[in-house]
């Protein structure tokens, strides 16, 4: 029976030695094996990748399910895209191999926006089927030979079989109809891929992707530049699927929606935990609160644990995968749960002094781009306790709105005026300014936006706030000039929090912060106490931190206190939103 079904499945030698073991200590073991075996369509083993002293993994042994969504996390630079391109063959690792079931078809999400630019955007996302499309020209270059022979006759029809089978027939419109889903408009579908705006660009790629639902999907950071619609769709379509996929992203909203496990990168490993990312975040955090509690006794652990697990299995009944995701933690083995290696910084913003009664009063500001009405007549007033989510289906407008407002842009028309208490701190989209030419290391970098009167500014002081954002020993004396994007963003808040602000204004805080900063940012925006102005894509920051929506249009402003989810589901605001921006 075991050499009929190894003609069957890719089973590797490891995996045939550990089904005869089995065999032999214990056959009733030995079928749950195989069945195990059966169902992984991709295999893991033993792949180890350095690069130099600097060791991405060693030695990893993991495999993914057919049915299943994994959420692969880590800190930045642990390895996640590294670890999709070798399991799409992109990168070859110093040792080990991946193992897929034969014959399953596997689909990346494309991350080079020119690699289609003479192709037209239906054709882009028909490629995405590769074995299709290939079919596809063999047979259509036949056809336009002028000697067309008997023989040329015999392998068309066998190409039209095969291209059949692969339902090549309904591809054209199938692919439309996909385009459509994602918002890329009809007349858009036969236009060259370098005519097209780089945000549809986006949109056709992961089209391309999903097209002819491939048994693998990677994909990676699959919601940047897309706007919360096209991301709901993806996230149905996604919770829908029946299939593996791999998701390497940093919206947290968007890995609860989705995944049904997590695979998570760390110390040179992948462990994979069952549940969305809020599960394995919340456990591990109370595993590592039990871990510290020396004098809680075992039994008491465990059944903290096991409540845990309940309650949680019990909410995943309300999610858009609940019959799986529930099944799936009622089979948690409580051993499963471990507390986080993680480091998360210390983000806390304090205020020098409260607010006054006058804040920020904007009257009919108006903006324009190389003539292109941004936002118009935005007019409104800011109350104490208010935090203020700033959206558009232009993301420009926001940045030129918070340019214009921190005196860095100039409006069309229209004034705004700061009440005299008010004390900023503004985190811009664009940091390049503060660190271009810098050739300060970290610590004297940070020493020249301490405000003036403050005290006792010494090494001491300053190694405090850089320490909060992880940066301690040597790594102070980094130069600025060859920080990554994470770390600039991690300086400009340390440069923030100096400030003691009253008003922060951040502009898409979580661009280029690992899960675990985006996590401090939020717990603290939740608890900060002075007037938040922010825009960002993260959908759970948003939720969780303001209480008041204003969008910006071409055509006015909508203005809502409400909660982001609440101004997504309002009817009223959905109409009103189509007349501004029609």
């Amino acid at each position: 029976m075991f050499d009929f079904l190894k003609g069957r499945v890719n089973i590797n030698k490891q995996s045939s030695s550990n089904f005869t073991l089995i065999m032999h200590a214990n056959r009733k073991h030995a079928i749950p094996y195989l069945c195990t075996l059966l169902n992984t369509m991709i295999s893991a083993n033993n792949i180890t990748l350095a690069y130099g002293k600097r060791v991405l993994f060693d030695e990893v042994n993991i495999s993914f399910t057919k049915g299943n969504c994994y959420g692969i996390i880590g800190a930045n630079g642990a390895g996640k895209s590294t670890f999709l391109k070798i399991i799409s063959g992109d990168i070859e690792p110093n040792k080990g191999t991946i193992d897929i079931t034969p014959g399953e078809r596997m689909a990346v999400l494309n991350q080079n926006q020119f690699a289609f630019d003479d192709e037209t955007v239906l054709n882009t996302v028909m490629m995405g089927h590769k074995k299709m499309w290939k079919v596809m020209q063999e047979k259509d270059a036949l056809y336009s030979k002028e000697d067309f022979t008997e023989e040329d006759g015999i392998k068309a029809g066998n190409l039209e079989h095969e291209f059949g089978e692969m339902g090549g027939y309904t591809a054209e419109s199938d692919a439309a109809t996909l385009l459509s889903d994602l918002g890329v408009k009809d007349d858009l579908h036969p236009m060259l891929m370098k005519d097209i705006a780089a945000n549809i660009k986006v949109r056709v790629l992961l089209a391309q992707a999903i097209f002819g639902n491939p048994d693998i999907l990677l994909l990676d950071e699959p919601t940047n530049n897309l706007d919360v619609e096209t991301i709901s769709w993806l996230e149905n379509f996604l919770a829908d699927y029946q299939n593996i996929v791999l998701v390497v992203s940093h919206d947290r909203h968007f890995l609860d929606a989705v995944c049904t496990h997590v695979a998570d990168v760390d110390r040179c490993k992948i462990k994979v935990y069952t549940g969305n990312y809020t599960f394995w975040y919340e456990s591990s955090q109370l595993a590592a609160r039990q871990l510290s509690d020396k004098n809680k006794k075992m039994e008491d652990k465990r059944k903290d644990l096991l409540d845990f697990i309940a309650r949680f299995s019990a909410n995943a009944s309300k999610s858009k995968q609940a019959t799986s995701r529930k099944k799936a933690l009622e089979k948690l083995v409580i051993e499963e749960i471990q507390p986080s290696n993680r480091k998360y910084p210390g983000i806390i913003f304090k205020q020098e002094r409260e607010v006054g009664n006058e804040i920020l009063k904007v009257e009919n500001l108006s903006y324009s781009i190389d003539g292109k009405k941004i936002f118009d007549k935005i007019k409104f007033d800011i109350q104490k306790g208010e935090k203020i989510a700033f959206i558009s289906r232009d993301p420009m407008a926001m940045t030129s709105f918070f340019e214009v407002i921190n005196g860095k842009a100039k409006a069309d028309s229209g004034t705004y005026e700061w009440g005299t208490t008010v004390t900023t701190a503004y985190l811009p989209n664009d940091n390049s300014e503060y660190f271009e030419g810098s050739k300060y290391n970290l610590m004297d970098w940070l020493r020249q936006y301490v405000p003036p009167g403050t005290k006792d500014v010494d090494e001491d002081f300053l190694r405090g706030f850089l320490g909060k954002m992880l940066f301690s020993g040597d790594e102070i004396l980094k130069k600025t000039n060859v920080l990554s994007g994470g770390e600039k963003v991690r300086c400009m808040i340390s440069k923030m929090m100096l400030q003691n602000p009253n008003v922060l204004i951040l502009d898409e805080p979580t661009n280029h912060l690992d899960l675990e900063s985006i996590i401090s940012f939020n717990d603290n925006m939740i608890a900060y106490s002075g007037i938040v102005l922010l825009t960002t894509h993260d959908h759970q920051f948003m939720q969780t931190v303001c209480n008041r929506i204003i969008e910006l249009t071409p055509k006015g402003m909508i203005d809502k206190l409400m909660t982001y989810d609440e101004y997504l589901a309002d009817e009223r605001v959905k109409a009103t939103r189509e007349e501004l921006y029609n």
